[in-house]
């Protein structure tokens, strides 16, 4: 048996289950970052419900980059990358979403994940919580770097950080 998560393309069957890690992911990196009435919202589900089900569904999402990890038969983890909305974008992925269960934390669910919607080499972009010591030390490990941008969206400071394209 393998001790290594599975990362597989996302399919529509998998949309529940992503919205759970979704949600629990924001409850367990945002608590204190975020108001608890937001995290605990249950309208959270159902938008999240939404949100991956439109992604996994609609052909205007069909050029998404989505992936699931999954250990044991459960998924643990979700990503998903697409063409940039910044206006400023000098790069060819934004990474929109990278969640896996603080239980799996360190299996290298994470790192599969990322590899799987945004190539290694690929010129990419994504915004990150502010603190978020550990994320943020995740994306360096990869790459990326903060370029001075900064935004607020749900009540939370977040910062954007950038990798430019590696030379193979």
């Amino acid at each position: 048996m393998s001790t290594q998560p599975t990362i597989r393309s996302a399919l529509p069957k998998d949309a529940a289950e992503m919205v759970r890690i979704h949600v629990t992911s924001w409850q367990e990196t945002y608590r204190g970052l975020m108001s608890d009435e937001m995290l605990d919202d249950p309208k959270l589900v159902s938008t999240r419900k939404r949100f991956w089900t439109i992604g996994l569904t609609d052909e205007r999402f069909a050029h998404h980059r989505i992936a699931v990890a999954e250990f044991g038969g459960e998924l643990i983890g979700i990503a998903q990358s697409a063409s940039p909305t910044d206006v400023d974008a000098t790069w060819s992925q934004q990474l929109n979403v990278l969640y896996v269960l603080a239980s799996a934390h360190g299996t290298g669910a994470g790192v599969g994940l990322l590899q799987t919607v945004i190539s290694a080499n690929e010129a990419a972009a994504l915004w990150v919580a502010d603190p978020n010591p550990r994320a943020q030390a995740f994306y360096r490990k990869h790459g990326f770097v903060p370029d001075g941008s900064s935004k607020e969206e749900h009540g939370l400071k977040e910062i954007r950080m950038v990798r430019r394209e590696l030379d193979n």
